[in-house]
């Protein structure tokens, strides 16, 4: 088996627990801005001593509700501003937070709240108050529910108004690295949702040392700031949460993707966290525009495209050369500068991860001035166990292990991972976990990939994805279908041919994107049936596919396509809330359009 460790940098001491950083900033610095709360069109700063004083509010309030060490309290929220405060309050109060989805339906809820047994309930809405109502009927407790819209958080700290300061110091004290922080119930892509119980040391092991590891430089910057817009039910974004409460980056919170546009421009933040579905978004949207432009524009554009991209990989090979760097400063004061005023102006570094980002955008947002590294992990593993570093990005790896964790692959592919990130197990369930990790400590990750020699990881795939056609070639499935997801005129691509003599593809239309192309090809009465066989269109998902197809061997290549009149979205049930396709229920519910590609 080869493997590559990366030594520990900071030894966080198990005496620790997540609240403590809240508490410590608010009485060390009550002055400094923490975090940007919407209000308007605007940001209101919170300081430091206001935000622990709202945290302990709350945090009383819990404890006044009956909360007592270890009890589970769920949170069903958006991202917003109220989801951190309760998030903290809950730890502050010895309490164990369990993250509900807001899109989630009464079945998914039933299921977490009855197999964590939880005592509260914190909604945002008067809608997830009824889901909560709804699931509670399905499957009966006698949890509370606050709701935030509601006015939960004055309501808790009202309640919490006789509980004393020493009362709260106690109960946070009670807490240390070993005790469970949080549950999270991964998405199920598959089957029910397993709850993977994570510790407080897990989370802030995982902080500290990607703080001062390989993110060391965004966090050295002044003024830095950030702006979430993922749900902070997902490990991704509440480990980001953690980090930057950690490393005092000043968060700002936006609920929706609708808001990001906006809320990048006046919050201006040097920092963002993403998936790779919003970056080809942003992308598309801007080739688009330029297409639409046509003539000068669109030569314009598709120019400083090459030319970003051009010089990103003459940096990663030894330094573009000086005709190299004419072109790309004279894109720069054309387009490159503009992408960078709309994200605000100060935007240097991203973290995408979820899934695969492709090279070529990875190289393209890199020349114009917006560096995203790409980082791996899974819930399992408090989310990253490794990370591109600025000034080492390996464009197309998910980077090296961060400090304390060692990541091996197996004679098979597979890759393993050891670390103090590596949770607990899944809760109630220890024939499940004793599945995934083995008896020498390692958690067998269920994805597939490869170790360079400088130790950078490349996935390729999911084991439990890995297409075998009838021929018995091995194909991953996301390779293809990342890259036919980039075109702009295509939402998301699934790649079957499981005991099929090829493989083929089910691809559907993104509908934004074909609001424009309806426009630029006097197509404006058509319907999304129509367009699915409009030959333009599948000329236009024919060269994505044909694209995808360069980069495989011919016994991989997509055969045959289908374009659906219906898209994969979280609301359809296909997706999952960080945008993972569920491809039992894909090929479930399409048996017939995977069937008809083989007729």
């Amino acid at each position: 088996m080869r493997e590559y460790s990366v030594p520990v940098l900071v030894d966080v001491p198990l005496s620790v627990n997540l609240s403590d950083i809240v508490f410590e900033r608010g009485d060390a610095d009550p002055g400094a801005v923490v975090i940007g709360r919407k209000a308007g069109e605007g940001w209101e700063p919170v300081t430091a001593a206001e935000f622990r004083d709202q945290v302990a509010g709350v945090a009383k309030g819990l404890i006044a509700s009956g909360v007592e060490p270890g009890d589970r309290v769920a949170l069903m929220s958006r991202t917003r501003y109220e989801w951190t405060v309760a998030d903290y309050a809950i730890w502050a109060a010895g309490g164990v937070g369990v993250p509900i989805y807001e899109t989630s339906s009464a079945d998914q809820v039933a299921w977490i709240l009855s197999d964590s047994a939880v005592k509260l309930v914190i909604v945002e809405t008067g809608t997830h108050e009824e889901t909560v109502a709804q699931a509670r009927a399905d499957s009966p407790g006698d949890a509370a529910i606050l709701s935030i819209d509601g006015g939960a958080m004055a309501e808790l700290a009202a309640r919490g108004a006789q509980v004393s300061d020493e009362t709260l110091a106690e109960r946070r004290r009670s807490r240390s690295g070993h005790d469970v922080a949080t549950i999270v119930y991964t998405s199920g892509t598959t089957g029910r949702p397993k709850g993977c119980v994570i510790s407080h040391d897990n989370l802030l092991f995982t902080a500290r040392n990607i703080i001062k590891g390989p993110l060391q430089q965004m966090f050295d910057t002044e003024g830095r700031a950030a702006l979430l817009f993922l749900p902070l039910a997902h490990s991704f974004a509440r480990i980001i949460q953690v980090v930057l409460i950690e490393s005092a980056t000043v968060i700002a919170h936006t609920p929706s993707m609708k808001n990001v546009a906006p809320d990048l421009q006046s919050f201006k933040p040097t920092f963002l966290v993403g998936v790779p579905r919003v970056f080809e978004k942003v992308y598309n949207a801007a080739e688009q525009k330029a297409i639409a432009a046509g003539g000068l524009k669109t030569r314009i554009f598709r120019g400083a495209v090459a030319a970003a991209i051009d010089f990103s990989r003459a940096e990663s090979s030894g330094g573009a050369g000086v005709a190299q760097r004419v072109r790309h400063a004279a894109f720069d004061k054309l387009v490159y500068a503009k992408l960078r005023a709309a994200t605000g102006g100060r935007l240097r570094w991203a973290v995408s991860g979820g899934s695969a980002l492709g090279e070529r955008l990875g190289d393209f947002f890199r020349g114009a001035g917006i560096e995203i590294l790409e980082g791996w992990g899974l819930t399992e593993t408090s989310a990253p166990s490794s990370v591109n570093i600025p000034g080492a990005n390996k464009i197309g790896t998910v980077g090296k292990p961060f400090p304390g964790v060692t990541i091996g692959v197996a004679d098979d592919g597979e890759v393993l991972v050891k670390g103090r990130h590596v949770f607990g197990g899944y809760w109630n369930n220890d024939e499940a976990t004793a599945e995934v990790i083995d008896s020498d400590g390692w958690f067998r990750t269920g994805d597939v990939g490869e170790l360079d020699a400088d130790g950078y990881l490349r996935i390729t795939g999911r084991k439990k994805e890995i297409i075998v056609t009838a021929a018995g070639k091995n194909v991953a499935p996301a390779p293809l279908e990342d890259r036919i997801r980039a075109h702009p005129l295509v939402s998301q691509a699934l790649v079957v041919g499981d005991d099929r003599p090829f493989v083929a593809a089910l691809v559907t239309l993104d509908p934004e994107a074909l609001e424009q192309w309806k426009g630029a090809n006097g197509k404006e009465g058509a319907t999304l049936a129509e367009l699915c066989s409009e030959p333009a269109i599948v000329a236009a998902v024919q060269s994505a596919v044909d694209d995808a197809n360069t980069q495989v061997s011919r016994a991989e290549q997509v055969r045959k396509f289908t374009i659906l009149d219906t898209d994969f979205t979280e609301e359809s049930g296909y997706l999952t809330p960080s945008m993972k396709i569920k491809r039992n229920l894909v090929t479930r519910d399409h048996a017939k359009d995977i069937e008809a590609l083989y007729s």
